[in-house]
């Protein structure tokens, strides 16, 4: 008999060939076939073979799910409680931000000192995983996926940008490279949100497991909308 499956947890094409070489090694298991992009994977097997045999062989990072269509991810509740981690620090930038302005508020200082926070925060957790980061992050940038050292530089950029706009140095350099990196990141983003590519968003790095939304989209756009506003402000 053949089953299709959907899987969770593939982050790469490595991811790929995990999944085969575990699944086809099982017995009782005729055929495997995964499409990365569709995030399916299609098993011939004797009857004897159940999902729980698969979930069983797989590393714990991959999840299965009977379901011919991506799971439920969509549904509201499902999708706010994934983005939990995600929504909570961007609220906590903000309120951050706001309290360092409050006294003497001006709206340059809040939004520098924002992106500031933005980019320390965001390339700390990348760091977390700093050697899983560059495969997620290749997945949709595409200067990323044509220049693989660029991933692994990316943490770094991050940190740069954020102490440099946190200090106000070079401003209007940071603005210019936060318009180029965010803007080649958002063409990715939008372009595997059009094609319901089911991937992990590495906007938090690969720690958090967070799944491609919308919500990297709306992320990308409030620092792009900023940069633009603040430079401007240097024209």
């Amino acid at each position: 008999m053949k089953t299709n499956y959907h899987i969770d947890g593939m982050t790469c094409k490595s991811c790929k060939a995990i999944v085969e070489t575990t699944i086809g090694k099982i017995d009782g298991v005729l055929s495997v076939a995964v499409d990365f992009d569709k995030a399916m994977v299609l098993v011939e097997h004797d009857n004897k073979v159940t999902l729980d045999t698969f979930q069983d062989a797989l590393p714990d990072k991959y999840k299965l799910n009977t379901n011919s269509e991506r799971p439920s991810i969509s549904n509201t509740s499902s999708k706010l409680s994934q983005l939990k981690p995600l929504l909570l620090i961007l609220f906590y930038l903000f309120v951050t931000a706001i309290c360092l302005n409050y006294k003497s508020w001006n709206w340059s200082g809040f939004m520098l000192d924002f992106m500031g926070l933005f980019y320390i925060v965001f390339s700390f957790f990348k760091f977390l995983d700093y050697k899983g980061f560059p495969n997620s992050f290749r997945m949709y940038d595409p200067l990323a996926k044509q220049f693989p050292i660029y991933a692994w530089c990316y943490p770094f950029i991050e940190t740069a940008l954020g102490i440099m706009f946190l200090l106000r140095l070079e401003i209007k350099w940071g603005l210019v490279i936060t318009l180029l990196i965010l803007g080649i990141t958002t063409f990715g983003v939008i372009k595997t949100l059009f094609l319901k590519k089911a991937i992990q968003c590495a906007c938090l790095g690969t720690a958090l497991k967070l799944p491609m939304t919308e919500a990297t989209l709306i992320e990308n756009a409030i620092m792009i909308i900023m940069a633009l506003v603040m430079l401007s402000t240097y024209v």
